[in-house]
This record gives C-alpha cells, sequence and structure tokens, in this order.
C-alpha cells in the first residue's frame, strides 16, 4: 500500500485539459499531462484492497494495486514492467477505454474511485520517454506461421504475444494503414497517431510483417490464407453500421459515422481529399444521432470543423448524476457523463426518436421529424412509447448516424472460409478461440460483438495463447479471459 492514509488525505482530481477556447482550433490531444506530484497523490488514494474489484472490473486483469504503489513510491521503471505483464498497449487504454477499473474501484462505494486510468496513462507516456519500451522479439523461432486479419487492437495484441513466442505473423489490413479504427475511427484530438506509430514500430522491430491494401475474401483469397498459414487468427471487427431505415433515409447528406470521422481523419494524415467529397459540418447544422462514444467523437470533430449548431440525440432518457438503486458498486455505473466534446458545446436531447428525414427541393435532408419516448416493460423487455402530441422539427444539414454497429460484416472472408456464426450474428469460436473451421480462430468484436478497447486487447491475447496452443501443443503465453 502506497500510503495508508492516502485515500483520507486526498481527494480524487480531474484529469487536466486543454483550455477549450485553444483546443477547438486544432486537432491535438486534448488531454494534459498529470504532474507527477500531483499524480503520485492520486495514486496513493488506492487502499490495496484484500480483494481488488478492479481486477475484476478491468478484463485484462490488470495488476492495478501493485503499479499504484510502484508510482507513489517513485518506482517507474518497476511500474511499467507490472502494467505490461497484463497489457501490450497501455497507452491505447489509458486513453481510449472507459475504465470498467473505477468503476469497481472499492473507494467508489462511499467516495471518489482512484483515478486508475489516469496513473496508468502515466507510467506508459514516462516509459516511451525515458526509452523503456524496447523490441521483444523471440529468442527461438518455430517455424510455424500465422495470418491475423484486422489491425485494430486485438489483432495487434495477439500478433504481438505471438510473434513473441516464435511464431512468424503477418498482419492483414484492408485500409492503406495499419490500426483499424485507431487509425481511422478514433479522431487525433483524442488520440494522436504519434502514439500508434510509436507502438507499430515496436511490433516491425520485432518481426511482426505488416500487409495494407489487403481485403481478404476480396483481393486477398481466404484460400490464400489457409495455402500459405499454419493458423488463422480474424480480427475484424464488428463494422456493420446500425442504420436508421425511415422515410427520407436516401436523402442527401446522411452519413454514417465511421464514414465522416475517416474523411477527417485522412486529412490529419495529410490525404488529399477533394472539398466536393469531403464530408464537413463547416457552417452547417449538425444532428448527430446516437449518445455513445462514436457520437461524442463526432461532436468534437464538429466543433473543430466550425459548424453553425450541433445536436446530439439519444432515443435513452438522461442518466442520474449519481448510482441508482438498480445499479449498485461494483456494477458499471450508469451515470450522467460529460466528455471533453461535450464541454465544448452543442446541446444533447435525450428521449427522441427518428420519424422521417425532410429533404428540400434539392434531394437534400433540411429537417428531422421527432418525437418524444417514454420506456415501458412489455412482457419484461423494455419498449419505447411514443408520447402523444410530442412531435417537433429539427432543422439540419448534416446527419451523422453514430448508433453503433450489428456485428461484422458476412460478405467475403466469412462467406469463403464458411465459418459458423452464433445467434446474434457474430462468428462463434469454441474455449480455445477457434472457429468451427480447423485452424482459423477469431477474437475481438468479431466474435463478441461492439465492445471496448480492453476487451479487444484482453481476447487478442487469449486468442494468441490458443493458436500458440494449437500449433504446439501447448503454450506458456498468458490467457486473460477464456
Amino acid at each position: 500500500m502506497g500510503k495508508v492514509t492516502g485515500f483520507v488525505e486526498f481527494k480524487r482530481q480531474k484529469q487536466p485539459y486543454r483550455p477549450i477556447q485553444s483546443r477547438v482550433h486544432d486537432w491535438d490531444q486534448v488531454m494534459s499531462p498529470w504532474p507527477q506530484e500531483a499524480l503520485k497523490q492520486q495514486a496513493a488514494r488506492c487502499m490495496d484492497c484484500g480483494i481488488p474489484f478492479c481486477h475484476q472490473g478491468c478484463p485484462l486483469g490488470n495488476l492495478i494495486p501493485d503499479w499504484n504503489e510502484l508510482v507513489y513510491r517513485n518506482l517507474w521503471r518497476e511500474a511499467i514492467d507490472r502494467l505490461h505483464a497484463t497489457n501490450n498497449f497501455p497507452e491505447f487504454t489509458g486513453t481510449l477505454c472507459p475504465a470498467p477499473c473505477e468503476g469497481a474501484c472499492v473507494l467508489g462505494i462511499n467516495n471518489d474511485p482512484v483515478t486508475i486510468k489516469a496513473v496508468e496513462l502515466t507510467i506508459i507516456d514516462r516509459a516511451f520517454a525515458e526509452g523503456w519500451v524496447e523490441p521483444a522479439p523471440p529468442a527461438l523461432e518455430t517455424r510455424k506461421r500465422v495470418a491475423v486479419v484486422g489491425s485494430g487492437p486485438a489483432g495487434l495484441a495477439a500478433a504481438q504475444q505471438l510473434r513473441r513466442a516464435g511464431h512468424a505473423v503477418t498482419v492483414f489490413e484492408r485500409a492503406d494503414r495499419i490500426g483499424g479504427l485507431l487509425r481511422y475511427g478514433i479522431p487525433e484530438f483524442k488520440m494522436e497517431k504519434r502514439v500508434l506509430d510509436r507502438r507499430l514500430r515496436q511490433l516491425e522491430r520485432e518481426g511482426v510483417q505488416f500487409r495494407v491494401n489487403a481485403h481478404v475474401g476480396h483481393n486477398v483469397s481466404a484460400e490464400e490464407l489457409r495455402r500459405e498459414f499454419d493458423a488463422i487468427l480474424l480480427t475484424g471487427g464488428a463494422c456493420a453500421p446500425r442504420d436508421l431505415p425511415v422515410p427520407g433515409r436516401e436523402l442527401k447528406g446522411i452519413h454514417f459515422a465511421m464514414e465522416y470521422l475517416t474523411h477527417q481523419n485522412r486529412r490529419c494524415e495529410g490525404d488529399v481529399i477533394a472539398d466536393a467529397e469531403f464530408i464537413s459540418a463547416y457552417a452547417k447544422h449538425v444532428v448527430i444521432i446516437g449518445g455513445g462514444d462514436t457520437g461524442a467523437d463526432c461532436l468534437g470533430t464538429v466543433h473543430r470543423q466550425d459548424a453553425a449548431s450541433v445536436h446530439q440525440l439519444e432515443i435513452l432518457s438522461r442518466p442520474p448524476a449519481e448510482r441508482a438503486a438498480n445499479n449498485p458498486w461494483p456494477l458499471w455505473p450508469n451515470v450522467y457523463r460529460v466528455s471533453s466534446a461535450h464541454e465544448e458545446g452543442g446541446e444533447r436531447v435525450y428521449s427522441v426518436s427518428t420519424k422521417q428525414f425532410k429533404g428540400d427541393g434539392r434531394n437534400h435532408v433540411k429537417a428531422l421529424e421527432l418525437v418524444q419516448v417514454e420506456i415501458e416493460q412489455v412482457n419484461g423487455r423494455p419498449s419505447f412509447k411514443e408520447i402523444a402530441g410530442s412531435g417537433f422539427e429539427l432543422p439540419c444539414d448534416l446527419v451523422l448516424l453514430a448508433m453503433g454497429f450489428t456485428g461484422p460484416e458476412k460478405p467475403g472472408m466469412l462467406e469463403q472460409l464458411g465459418v459458423q456464426l452464433a445467434e446474434q450474428g457474430n462468428v462463434w469460436r469454441d474455449k480455445n478461440w477457434m472457429t468451427s473451421a480447423p485452424g482459423v480462430f477469431t477474437a475481438g468484436d468479431m466474435q463478441r460483438g461492439q465492445s471496448l478497447i480492453v476487451w479487444a486487447i484482453a481476447e487478442g491475447r487469449s486468442a494468441a495463447r490458443g493458436i500458440d496452443s494449437f500449433l504446439m501443443g501447448s503454450s506458456d503465453l498468458p490467457a486473460p479471459v477464456s
């Protein structure tokens, strides 16, 4: 335990952010670094519980009390070793994860939880600055070859684990750059791509091979992978977006969130996109349908493109400020949250449903017809009931659909491999992470459905153990989840 009375002496502090007035005019990271002395006080709040529920809350099983104490004692080198023991990419989770570990923190029963995520990010940033993050190539080669399809967090975590076990690993990515949604889905202001690139350089120096513009099932056949590799891991994500099939959906000016975010991320990478093709919010009245993280990513992007106005719609009611009676610790706290993008402006509208899109004479969207809804239970399941007489219109020039994803894309690779699908439409797998096709494995959102980055990394690590056991008969690689 770092300091016995730390949780009594110190209060939880908020993550430092750059001033709104300046950050909305650039694409740089919105967070500011923590002063190390202040962060050490935050680490000192950890009680080193006899039963650390933060372990239960974290799918990776991060050794959180261990590295909290090491930070408090100024043992940063030891802290990064403990952090890397369970997490390949703490700079990703420390930036992007919603921190279920903090929701499970025992201190959160009657106080504010420990700032676990902030400590995690500061440890890895310090490690990179000090040069402690070095390649770890394998001592021996197994002469086994593994193809990883998809270069998001699940694919990259599995690739690193398998390479360190001595296998030859090639990662196939259908886009022109490695990173999946980390590259083109996460806005630059939320995670600068230099953070991704520095980790990719480590993987390359460890011997991981990358192939871009390689769309398996299209310009690369599944049969080619079967012929050239001893095992295949599918980590292509749940990329099929949830649509909104209401009247007027065919109008111009209505786009999926990922299409919109990808355009801006490509420009931040330096790609030239003609103004006529570029989806921009400049001087437009924007409506974002979906109140989750992707909607917030769109919101921050809209601010930086200087929109005239922006509304973010959510069909659910506004969450309470504190845990409700039916949402006790250590469950994930379903409470009202304000992201950095929400701090920057825009209006959040709850308990509304879209009835139709209305167009102008140019076949372009000009307004949404909305209705207020309330939740009622039908046969034990929640259902949304329209409130009579509550309809209204909301003018707009640009609509962004950020309602999540329905599962993996079925045509192409999955059809060619002939893998079995689970009831929800995700890829089925057994307890060793193998699909119904022998030698073909899966991990991440492709088999779980849309989820958190920390689950993707955990499943990539576990699938790597399954593949290593399949190829070698046994494995010493860790498996965070089964």
